[in-house]
């Protein structure tokens, strides 16, 4: 049996599902009765961490997930995220950072709707709303706690400072940012403060977006309304540079005797026990070949050929656009995202 990792009180397996892609944000999402299949395929796979939110689809995912996975409540860890949500304005549904402790109640209770649920085990506060302090939006939390609808806080995509200042109001069970071969901005310090509070790090898009799958060789084929398409290392200049990079990885990958992306989750796996990753997917083949990487345990010495080969300095271009960046508050390699 795969050893379990700690959020709170919560034993979870070390790779969860990020149910994000099943509902928006690359391309077109799939049809539901095959979301429907792969959310049973993970439960029946073992996994017990399943994480969305009210962003995703504009409430369309926690109601898919809801619907699905309500009979198998008491087996899973169930994740959400309020503070950013989709906001009907005249010109149609746009995505809205509001930290605000009266959006942040009416998100937890949109979301314990659509999850068909009395409680969430873990929510997050999204963004931190820069408007308001993070004092107030962590405060606006506990009192969920509180009153018994949320059981453990965390914060997604906050710098070491902020979350040390998010703990001083109420524990702060996980921080969810991006982490990947690719993305080491947590490396610059929240990766070592969840350790030092006690924290879980859940790592999304650990696979790199897809890059570290290797099989997305050419940008031009994303769908038009992918997210990719705005991101800087998926600009052609910058992702001919990138894609350089995959032979000599699939060779590592070939010599640890596994797939590329599950080499990918094995690395963000040994950066710590208080790690746990959450690859998204919506394909069915590709969720059982990512669950192969939880015993997956790669030499020391080709752990550190792959670390020289894909870091900060090797991967072409910003995380995000000036734009997405602003809206972040983890901390950034200077001269990228």
């Amino acid at each position: 049996m795969t050893p379990t990792r700690r959020i709170a009180e919560f034993e979870v397996g070390p790779i969860g599902l990020g149910c994000m892609n099943l509902s928006h944000a690359y391309g077109v999402a799939p049809d539901p009765a095959d979301a429907e299949a792969l959310l049973l395929q993970a439960l029946d796979l073992g996994v017990t961490l399943f994480d969305t939110a009210a962003l995703y689809g504009f409430g369309a995912n926690e109601t898919l997930v809801g619907r699905v996975l309500k009979p198998h409540r008491r087996r899973i860890v169930l994740a959400s995220k309020g503070g950013m949500a989709g906001v009907t304005f005249d010109d149609g549904v746009r995505r809205v950072i509001d930290g605000r402790p009266e959006a942040i109640r009416r998100n937890c209770e949109d979301s314990l709707r659509r999850l068909q649920t009395d409680h969430i085990d873990l929510y997050y506060l999204h963004r931190w709303d820069k408007q308001v302090p993070i004092e107030d939006s962590v405060g606006a939390m506990a009192d969920l706690v509180r009153a018994g609808k949320v059981r453990a806080l965390g914060l997604s995509e906050v710098s070491a400072a902020t979350l040390r200042r998010g703990q001083a109001v109420h524990p702060i069970a996980a921080v969810q940012s991006e982490y990947s071969l690719w993305s080491r901005n947590p490396e610059l310090g929240v990766l070592q403060a969840c350790r030092e509070i006690g924290a879980a790090f859940v790592a999304f898009s650990p696979l790199a977006r897809g890059f570290l799958t290797a099989t997305l060789r050419d940008v031009a084929a994303l769908p038009a309304r992918d997210i990719r398409r705005a991101m800087p290392r998926f600009e052609p200049a910058h992702y001919a540079a990138n894609v350089a990079l995959l032979p000599p990885y699939e060779a590592l990958a070939r010599e640890a005797g596994c797939t590329p992306a599950q080499l990918a989750l094995a690395w963000v796996l040994t950066r710590g026990e208080h790690v746990v990753a959450i690859p998204g997917t919506t394909q069915r083949a590709h969720l059982q070949d990512n669950l192969g990487a939880a015993g997956l345990v790669p030499a020391p010495a080709l752990l550190a050929r792959l670390d020289a080969l894909i870091n900060e300095r090797t991967v072409s271009g910003a995380r995000y656009n000036a734009t997405n960046q602003g809206e972040v508050d983890s901390e950034a390699f200077p001269n990228a995202g």
